[in-house]
């Protein structure tokens, strides 16, 4: 299908670029991390240096490229995937960088001709699902070949204001093998895809501005959505109907990105990077507002269970805290500037990773190169 960009005004085309663009909320992997395959290929590393590269002794630090997004941990061939939308002038297309997950060397490279955003893992690892934000897809590779199987592009909708919608977050769910990928667009859409087909099964609508952040509950089963009105919204995955809307800030403005479950203690930890500023905790059951976590602003958030650890990323701050999930106190901070975005846990729990931005040009491209941290947790 013909892929037809939407024409925008300067301000509106910012705003939607800037929200579709924030961190992903990746997935935890609990299984043993097999050791990843040697390299095949070296990729050249970038000549220019990055900026804000003084990170703790421990860290490791690697600089990719210009425009990276999610990092995902694939327990099952060892290694580490990072999106990127090569966000440089006269680029186009994007690549998925394949790292080993102690060193960072690249050792592999997936070269797609739209720009990639966020990932998710089928469950046997060997597929990988892409949004492809700015180009209005969604793409799914096979990682034994490293090509694109099948691709859905997402052109008929458009929102109240004839913008094209960006899909942003994907996650998947086993139960029912589809795909939920979270649109940007004002009011945004929720997409039900087939996992094995790419075929579009269902659009949840009406789901707020802007979904940003998606989770499903593994106790009750419901998928969960944040959105840019300050919403969490908790929708019955059968019926695909929205069952509660849930404002924890009340009519304090707010735009909820990011949202990690502790199941245990039925908590939602829901981040907040331009709005309110901090991370909420919230009942998933009834959507009340337990309590913050201090530490200001705040854009990726992981939880741990087996360490009872929270891991949030502080774009503005440049840095990344580790938190005990029951005292809420902050065990450590990590220096990661100049932007940490998005997280993800090695496949055995040891290590944190994180994709770490350089701030947006006036015509919105990656002012610098962007690299990748491994941080030990032992």
């Amino acid at each position: 299908m013909h892929l037809i960009q939407a024409s925008t005004s300067p301000a509106s085309a910012r705003t939607v670029l800037l929200i579709a663009l924030l961190a992903m909320a990746p997935m935890i992997c609990i299984a043993a991390e097999p050791e990843a395959a040697k390299p095949t290929v070296m990729l050249p590393l970038p000549a220019e240096p990055a900026s804000g590269t003084v990170i703790d002794a421990d860290v490791r630090y690697r600089e990719l490229t210009r425009g990276i997004y999610e990092v995902i941990s694939n327990p099952h061939d060892g290694a580490l995937y990072v999106a990127s939308a090569l966000s440089v002038p006269n680029v186009s297309g994007g690549i998925i960088y394949r790292l080993d997950p102690q060193t960072l060397e690249p050792v592999g490279a997936i070269h797609t001709d739209l720009r990639n955003l966020g990932m998710t893992l089928a469950p046997d690892g060997k597929r990988l699902y892409v949004t492809n934000s700015l180009d209005h897809a969604l793409t799914m590779i096979d990682l034994e070949t490293s090509k694109v199987v099948t691709r859905l592009h997402f052109t008929e909708d458009k929102d109240d204001k004839g913008h094209r919608y960006g899909p942003r977050q994907v996650i998947y769910d086993q139960k029912r093998d589809v795909l939920y990928v979270g649109a940007v667009g004002d009011p945004a859409v929720i997409w039900v895809v087939d996992a094995n087909t790419l075929e579009l099964r269902d659009t949840i609508r009406n789901a707020g501005r802007w979904v940003t952040g998606l989770l499903l509950h593994p106790g009750n089963g419901d998928l969960y959505a944040a959105n840019g009105s300050g919403e969490i919204l908790r929708i019955d995955p059968d019926s695909r109907t929205i069952r509660h809307r849930f404002k924890p800030a009340g009519e304090t403005p707010a735009i909820l990105l990011n949202m990690a479950l502790d199941a245990g203690s039925n908590r939602l930890f829901v981040t907040d990077h331009s709005g309110l500023k901090t991370t909420l905790i919230v009942d998933a059951d009834d959507g009340r507002k337990l309590g913050e976590v201090a530490g200001g602003d705040s854009m990726g958030i992981l939880f741990n269970a087996e360490r009872r650890e929270l891991y949030i990323s502080h774009r503005e701050q440049g840095r990344v805290s580790i938190v005990d999930a029951d005292t809420l106190a902050e065990k450590r901070s990590v220096r990661a500037g100049p932007n940490p975005n998005s997280l993800a846990l090695s496949a055995d729990g040891t290590a944190l990773y994180v994709t770490v931005k350089t701030p947006f040009t006036s015509t919105y491209v990656a002012s610098g190169v962007e690299s990748i941290l491994r941080i030990p947790l032992d």
